[in-house]
């Protein structure tokens, strides 16, 4: 039996971010948390031990214990109680980040209730993932998580949104997409979004356009696995003539038109070409 080597990090709960696809998007930081805590537990340990595996992590006689928000009631003590004694425990999610949408948020504050610190080794999120690619303003974003199952209810959560000035982030499964993608257009009315599916795996999308257009698509091709949804802040029409041609002024003095054009229509949630038709003129004036 390979016996794990010694702990080298302190007491306390360690959180670790894992891959929400490819397995190689693990950090070296979470590799080393996973090697030296005493005990590991996670949302889904069978995960946890293929992730282990793959990365030659030595398990050794280290206990694994399972903590989801089904059992964490009961499993709280224990891990606390592991703590305690001196030892450092290790909590990895299901898929991405701790406490993003994830049971580890009652353990994490139990723990720092008790006096015990809690550390987090970071790395991939959906979220930020989704971000990255969604093409889609990301100065400002709001994060909510799943919305309602019910009709109702998802539309009351919607219209709580409706003033929100910043691009929208939701998570959502294949059999309700459609559906909650009519749900926001009628409450939220026409704007961009993007549907992000199957992130960092090896069917990876995202598909960008008005909700009209991703409803029809998806009303044709029903989506499979896990996603996550985008959609455009409302704001764009209150945007004046004025907040663009000072925007696209000060970012003139730095970038060219093209970058400008880029930035200033990306921060401000506006269509690219008008604002570079804005920026050649402005440009063009200075020049002369």
């Amino acid at each position: 039996m390979t016996i794990p080597q010694k702990s080298k990090i302190a007491p306390g709960l360690h959180l670790v971010a894992t891959p929400i696809g490819n397995a190689r998007d693990i950090t070296l930081r979470a590799l080393d948390v996973l090697t030296q805590a005493d005990v590991l537990a996670a949302e889904d340990t069978r995960t946890l031990k293929r992730l282990l595996e793959l990365h030659g992590v030595a398990l050794g006689d280290r206990p694994v214990l399972a903590y989801h928000e089904h059992n964490g009631a009961r499993v709280r003590p224990r891990l606390l109680a592991e703590i305690e004694a001196g030892k450092s425990v290790a909590y990895a999610s299901e898929a991405g980040t701790p406490m993003i949408s994830d049971p580890g948020f009652d353990l994490a504050r139990a723990v720092q209730e008790a006096g015990y610190d809690v550390t987090t080794a970071p790395g991939v999120s959906a979220v930020i993932t989704a971000l990255t690619i969604g093409n889609l303003p990301t100065d400002r974003f709001f994060f909510t998580g799943f919305l309602p199952n019910a009709t109702g209810a998802r539309k009351k959560a919607l219209t709580e949104l409706r003033e929100v000035p910043a691009t929208l982030v939701f998570y959502e499964s294949p059999r309700r997409l459609v559906a909650m993608l009519a749900d926001v257009a009628e409450v939220l009315g026409a704007r961009p979004a993007t549907v992000c599916r199957e992130l960092t795996k090896k069917f990876e999308e995202a598909r960008h356009g008005d909700l009209s257009d991703l409803i029809a698509h998806y009303s044709d091709t029903p989506p499979k696995g896990e996603i996550v949804v985008l959609v455009g802040k409302g704001d764009s029409e209150a945007v004046s003539d004025l907040d663009i041609e000072q925007e696209v002024n000060k970012a003139l003095a730095q970038m060219s038109v093209r970058d400008t054009a880029d930035f200033v229509s990306a921060k401000l949630g506006v269509k690219r070409r008008p604002v570079y038709q804005l920026a050649m003129r402005l440009a063009q004036e200075k020049d002369g």
